[in-house]
């Protein structure tokens, strides 16, 4: 069972490479805002515990199951809150508790860029809370004021681990890049 982490500050581009490597693995994609849109949508606002449980329970027995050949998950991580780094090892350890293998990608590009992905017609499809684009821009602005999303070199522990800029890459390219990277 393998398990594809792909982390990066908003609209990075997770889910669309998330996306762009399903078709070219036999992975599975779960992209972080599967849960949050489904709690927005039941409940009219975020319930971080019901995304939390939902997530674990998804996690839990994906895990556990043998006829899956792996998940990609997306993320933001905040390098700089205790609670992300506590959150995502509580994630990860149902795969490694079933003896998976984990990998992480960490893409990053500059707020410009950013900017211009939070409008384009992909996301906007996916993330119904990021439709207030007037909104979801301020939000953007604001998480990168208020949180480190961006690692320090060195600073991710695990060993499968790669940053790529996607800046100037399509989510096609990097999907390639990853795959190639991982064998997978």
């Amino acid at each position: 069972m393998k398990l594809v982490v792909i982390i990066g500050a908003g609209a990075v581009g997770k889910m669309t490479v998330g996306q762009e490597l399903a078709k070219i693995t036999d992975l599975r994609l779960m992209h972080n805002h599967m849960t949050i849109e489904l709690c927005l949508e039941v409940f009219g606002k975020r319930v971080h515990g019901v995304v939390d449980r939902i997530r674990h329970i998804i996690f839990e027995e994906f895990a556990k199951s043998t006829d899956q050949y792996g998940m990609i998950f997306t993320w933001m991580w905040a390098f700089n809150l205790e609670s992300d780094w506590d959150y995502i090892r509580r994630l990860v350890k149902f795969f490694e508790d079933e003896n998976g293998e984990i990998y992480w990608v960490e893409l990053v590009a500059d707020q410009k860029t950013r900017l211009a992905r939070n409008v384009t017609e992909n996301r906007l499809t996916h993330k119904a809370s990021k439709r207030d684009t007037e909104w979801s821009n301020n939000n953007i602005l604001n998480e990168d004021e208020g949180f480190r999303l961006v690692s320090h070199d060195g600073e991710i522990p695990y060993e499968n681990y790669i940053k790529i800029d996607n800046t100037n890459l399509p989510a096609d390219a990097v999907a390639n890049m990853i795959k190639e990277r991982f064998s997978l």
